[in-house]
């Protein structure tokens, strides 16, 4: 929420009133990217500990391994894909659990163990948790 100030003169006392405005998705999603970018700016992934990067949507949620250095995308998983077995819906903790469990799988097969976890601009809450746990618990260090 953001806050906007009004002054009140109140024979010659100043007070202040402060009245709550919602933001609006887009400023939203502006704030994100800019604590996006300022993460981004202290971590970058080598190709042996990548960059676990999350994108998440009103729908689904998107992760990928990434080598900053070489600019590649190692290894990646979606509540989209085919292998999210059984097409539930990609918007809620039990998608990001399987996607968190699915990347940390494939990881392994490419001989990832390591990761630098990259929340993407998200609080660490919710979804983001729940797929950084699933990952965890499947056999990623970060």
């Amino acid at each position: 929420m953001q806050f906007e100030t009004e002054r009140l003169q109140h024979s010659g006392d100043a007070t202040r009133k402060e009245r709550k405005i919602m933001l609006k998705p887009r400023e939203r999603n502006v704030i994100r990217q800019r604590v996006h970018a300022r993460i981004r700016a202290k971590m970058s992934g080598t190709a042996e500990r990548p960059r676990l990067n999350i994108y998440r949507s009103l729908n689904h949620i998107y992760t990928q391994l990434v080598d900053d250095l070489n600019g590649v995308t190692l290894v990646s998983a979606s509540s989209l894909g085919k292998k999210a077995e059984k097409k539930h819906y990609g918007g809620n903790v039990a998608a990001a659990k399987l996607v968190g469990k699915l990347i940390a799988e494939r990881a392994q097969q490419k001989g990832i163990k390591k990761v630098v976890f990259d929340r993407g601009g998200y609080l660490y809450h919710g979804r983001v948790k729940a797929l950084a746990d699933a990952a965890r618990e499947a056999g990623l260090e970060f």
